[in-house]
């Protein structure tokens, strides 16, 4: 997991050849105005989930992982709060790997919370489950799926 600002962005992308082409489309477009949907920057490696959606309690937060892709949240709109746990941790997922949506959710454990702000981002890759979309409100967010 890696949190930090878009405008530091720079500092994180050599740790994947598709990194700079996201944070570079992210900091040169105004992405609050587009429709809510997949923008894709290069077909299934790179692209981008413009998500509107209202966040949930805690109580409510499943974590998730992924396989094939990392995750990069960044908000649009508020804050919102991302529980991560280290997937040794998290035990037997609720049901098998869904392979062809790469994901697996796992009940409620013991995560640790960050506060994630417009403005900045969190990183998650495969070993990182994850509870994203925790506060109150809608929010309008970016969810940057980056092919491994």
């Amino acid at each position: 997991m890696i949190q930090s600002h878009l405008q530091d962005s720079a500092r994180y992308e050599a740790l994947h050849p598709l990194f700079k082409q996201a944070f570079d489309y992210i900091k040169a477009n105004d992405l609050s105005k587009v429709p809510a949907g997949r923008i894709e920057l290069d077909g299934n490696r790179l692209f981008i989930n413009v998500v509107d959606t209202e966040l949930i309690p805690v109580a409510g937060a499943k974590l998730e992982a992924h396989r094939k892709y990392i995750d990069i949240h960044v908000p649009l709109t508020q804050a919102e709060l991302i529980g991560v746990e280290h997937i040794s941790g998290v035990g037997e997922s609720e049901a098998p790997f869904d392979e062809e949506n790469d994901f697996a959710l796992y009940a409620y454990s013991r995560p640790t919370w960050t506060l994630v702000k417009p403005g900045e981002f969190l990183i998650v890759y495969p070993e990182d489950t994850h509870a994203p979309l925790v506060g109150k409100g809608a929010q309008r967010k970016l969810i940057v799926k980056v092919l491994l």
